[in-house]
């Protein structure tokens, strides 16, 4: 559907829209259109710009559901409206605001619940997107909009300086990067799921990591650090900054010394603050911006259509323009209001004049909620490792051996899941356990929990590094493959993403063993669509059989992979993780 916005006197700023990277189908109330067309001359002969001193007894009274940041701004404008006594064909226009998450309205409005509202004004016209596209049955017409801010990263001044704020420049995934990498910043976001400042970042970030080499893996690895500190919402991210600049604040662990936030968001912030405030960096390969598309919702009376106009109509006027940046908003694209900059944290020469990316896609913005969806969910994983002889054998170029590399490897993969993750380790060979060719080193659990005088995680890092080649050890791995996915199918974990990863460099040496066919027979049978649990098979090395990995995994709805170099399992694991859950999602 085409979107349809307002003449551009009534666009934020007074100009042209930027063009958008995907079509907008909504059609705006046919009221609004002739109003529109009929010009300003027409408006006032009718009334519509008409200023009466005598119109308080019988206003036209509109609802307004507003984004919390915005509200604030969007009700002192609707009061000053009222005294104002503006107009809509005589009579006064009686706004009434009330502030809501936008998503929570989303929700409401794509399950069919109208808000008691017959205005939305939302943070993003994502929000708008995500509905229209479903063919809600509620209509919602966007007509116009009411103001912006670009999205960037504030940090507390001690982080922003060992940054080099202002000075220095970064990219999105520099910045990202380099705060995730600084343990002592401790970055946090609001949940993209819930927060268009968190999903617009983190979709500018995916997008910038795709053309890198690894990208896909850099992004994931980057979701899953940022997600152990994310917020519900934008307001509550904002509190998880540190309450002053005294040490024990700013050492706090559950204290984000980094935030991505609006830029109207540290404005607040900062205007409030009774301490230092925080510093703002813009990424130099742009900022994606809140737009506040105002919107109707559902049917419209004629005199609330016209009246609705009549209030966008005098947001866009100039002593209203002011009011907005005096809360902190852009009111042009061109523009950026060094006042609302400077109290926000910027400084040149971070490029907050930058233009405005072309927006993220529909497309983008799906696929990126849907790795995130997927990568942050909690996990529940039983590693498989090859303890046979030939793991001993040195990885060219490194001096370590093939083992060595690998337990390097899983060490760096362990340390990206969260505590609410549940994590095990098997390692095979021959005959390690009486007749049994596989070992159960350390059962399946939450990583968080308590171990005697350690945790899972502890426990899990001791046994990753006593991994040790058994001298004289054959490859059981049809045996080991088949026992490990019976007990990760038997102890499915339900709201988890479950998972067998089995890594191996070479093919199965076990004569007494089941054959191929076999175990892909038996592997078929234990596959549950409504209980997913994918294997990932890994062949590491030159020995290892990409093919035969492919073919045992695909059974499962799983995959095989292969690295010539074993220090490349972290990344290829969690490529495979995010692969099986999007297939997981289908």
């Amino acid at each position: 559907m085409g979107r349809h916005s307002l003449p551009d006197q009534y666009g934020a700023g007074g100009s042209a829209p930027r063009p958008r990277a995907r079509r907008r189908t909504v059609a705006v109330a046919a009221v609004l259109v002739l109003a529109v067309a009929g010009g300003t001359a027409g408006a006032v002969k009718s009334g519509l710009l008409s200023f009466g001193s005598s119109c308080q007894d019988d206003p036209v009274r509109l609802k307004l559901t507003a984004s919390p940041d915005i509200a604030p701004a969007l009700a002192a404008a609707a009061k000053q409206a009222r005294r104002s006594d503006i107009t809509s064909d005589g009579r006064c226009v009686a706004v009434t605001v009330t502030a809501r998450d936008s998503y929570k309205v989303a929700d409401a409005l794509a399950a069919g619940r109208k808000p008691d509202a017959q205005l939305w004004v939302p943070d993003s016209e994502l929000w708008i997107d995500r509905i229209t596209a479903d063919n809600g049955p509620i209509d919602v017409t966007p007509v116009g909009a009411v103001a912006s801010t670009p999205i960037g990263v504030a940090m507390v001044p001690t982080a922003a300086k060992s940054l080099g704020w202002p000075g220095k420049t970064y990219s999105w995934v520099d910045l990202v990067g380099a705060a995730l990498q600084d343990k002592s910043l401790r970055l946090g976001a609001a949940d993209p799921a819930r927060s268009a400042t968190g999903l617009l970042a983190l979709t500018r970030l995916s997008t910038a990591a795709a053309e890198l080499k690894d990208g896909d893996t850099l992004a994931a690895g980057m979701m899953k650090t940022l997600s152990q500190r994310t917020s519900d919402s934008d307001g509550q991210v904002v509190d998880t900054l540190p309450r002053d600049s005294s040490g024990t604040e700013l050492g706090n662990p559950k204290r984000n010394q980094a935030l991505v936030l609006s830029e109207q968001a540290a404005y607040a912030y900062n205007s409030s603050a009774t301490g230092g405030g925080v510093d703002m960096f813009y990424p130099k390969d742009g900022s994606p911006r809140l737009d506040y598309p105002f919107a109707t919702v559902d049917q419209l009376t004629t005199d609330e259509s016209r009246a609705a106009l009549r209030f966008v109509t005098y947001l866009r006027q100039p002593a209203q323009l002011r009011l907005l940046q005096k809360y902190g908003f852009r009111t042009s694209d061109e523009e950026a209001p060094e006042a609302v900059v400077a109290e926000a944290g910027g400084s040149s020469p971070q490029p907050y004049t930058e233009p405005t990316p072309q927006p993220a896609s529909d497309a983008a913005l799906q696929e990126t909620l849907g790795t995130w969806t997927i990568t942050v969910q909690s996990a529940r994983l039983t590693t498989v490792v090859d303890a046979s002889s030939s793991m001993a054998q040195p990885v060219p170029g490194t001096g370590r051996s093939r083992m060595d590399v690998t337990k390097g490897s899983l060490l760096q993969a362990l340390a990206t899941f969260t505590p609410e993750d549940e994590i095990g380790l098997w390692e095979f060979s021959t005959k390690l356990d009486g007749a049994k060719d596989y070992r159960i080193l350390v059962p399946t659990e939450r990583l968080g929990d308590q171990k005697g005088s350690g945790t899972q995680r502890d426990r899990l890092s001791a046994a990753f590094n006593a991994l040790a080649p058994v001298p004289h050890g054959a490859t059981g791995l049809y045996d080991t493959t088949l026992a490990a996915y019976k007990a990760a199918t038997s102890s499915y974990a339900r709201g988890k993403f479950n998972a067998l990863v089995v890594l191996t460099d070479g093919v199965n040496q076990d004569p007494g063993s089941i054959s191929r066919s076999e175990l892909i027979a038996q592997l078929q049978k234990l596959t549950d669509p409504a209980r997913p649990v994918p294997l990932i098979m890994i062949a590491v090395g030159p020995d290892a059989d990409r093919q035969e990995a492919e073919q045992i995994a695909e059974a499962t709805g799983g995959s095989g992979q292969s690295v010539s170099d074993p220090s490349q399992i972290q990344s290829v694991m969690l490529k495979a993780i995010v692969a099986a859950g999007s297939r997981g999602d289908d």
